[in-house]
């Protein structure tokens, strides 16, 4: 059984999260505090046993590695000829954003939503346009306004769509109805569509996570889909992820980003780490979406006898808790 009880001293580690003053709680960046797995552990080990740190590139056993775990986990295999290696989602998401869209450009999202899609997006001379989810204050769940963001993608300067699935941070796991709904709407109105699909395996009970690249094909021609193991199993300074674009013209142009912004070479431990996980990590992974599931209830609880006036959003991806 994985140990999620004990408590790691993580000060003073070079942590973004607790390297900051004493009475601060880092409750703003998605960083579990549990070990990873011992499979990835000693894989990461191995390889620096080795000795001889060269270059190195990804091969088709990382891809196998990616297809074979959404066989396992989500019962929708991508092709590996659809997949690139990337040092990151967040790097992926800029760099395709540079390649997809021109200066002045809207790029359509989904608010409130992960912080950093702002980043992406205006660093780079983009425009956000939001089409805020609609907040039940009955049910306490989000959903989408589709008249506002049919409304928002016909825009002439909206080139871009950047979805979130399952959505961070609201922890809404979109249905395959709601995922071919937008496809179709970008396609209509000739948007390309992002999917940061980085929290897909957190997600316990009904619905389940649908991968995006699992769509019927004709949908899915101007979608770039972003997975990484890093929030799944805490090892996001692996610099890892698999871009997985089906179009072969799009995926020339999301490449070429890609190796222009220097973002396709891996670090030392990044094609070991991320292959241990995808091939050892299911049993850990299904003890930790037991103790997440745990935790969320006992915190749901005790926000409903001693918080009356916070609601926790109703969810069931990710480790993150969204209240209001």
């Amino acid at each position: 059984m994985a140990d999620f009880n004990s408590i790691i001293p993580r000060r003073n580690t070079d942590s973004v999260k607790w390297d900051v003053k004493d009475n601060e709680l880092p409750m703003w960046v998605a960083d579990m505090d549990f070990k990873t797995a011992p499979e990835i552990i000693a894989a990461m080990q191995k390889k620096v046993a080795f000795g001889v740190f060269g270059y190195e590139e990804p091969h088709e056993n990382l891809f196998n590695a990616v297809a074979d775990w959404y066989q396992r986990q989500h019962h929708a295999r991508p092709r590996t000829a659809w997949m690139l290696f990337c040092t990151g989602v967040v790097p992926a998401i800029s760099s395709a954003v540079r390649r997809v869209s021109h200066v002045g450009d809207n790029v359509v999202v989904s608010a409130p939503v992960y912080n950093i899609f702002y980043n992406s997006i205006v660093n780079n001379g983009r425009h956000v346009l939001s089409s805020d989810l609609v907040y039940d204050a009955d049910t306490h769940q989000y959903s989408v306004d589709w008249a506002d963001l049919e409304a928002k993608l016909a825009e002439p300067l909206s080139t871009m769509m950047i979805l979130c699935n399952p959505h961070n941070p609201v922890g809404k796991v979109w249905s395959r109805d709601d995922l071919i709904r937008i496809s179709k709407l970008c396609i209509k109105h000739h948007v390309t569509l992002l999917s940061d699909e980085i929290h897909g395996d957190l997600v316990v009970g009904d619905p389940q996570y649908t991968p995006i690249f699992s769509l019927p094909e004709d949908l899915i021609q101007q979608t770039i889909v972003c997975v990484s193991p890093s929030k799944t199993f805490n090892v996001a300074a692996l610099h890892a992820a698999t871009v997985i674009v089906p179009n072969d013209n799009l995926r020339q142009i999301v490449n070429r980003g890609i190796n222009t912004d220097e973002l396709g070479e891996p670090n030392l431990l990044a094609i070991p780490g991320t292959i241990a996980a995808y091939t050892r990590g299911d049993r850990w992974l299904s003890e930790l979406k037991a103790h997440i599931s745990q935790n969320r209830a006992t915190l749901t609880d005790f926000c409903k006898e001693n918080l009356p006036q916070i609601h926790v959003v109703s969810s069931n991806a990710t480790y993150l808790v969204w209240v209001g």
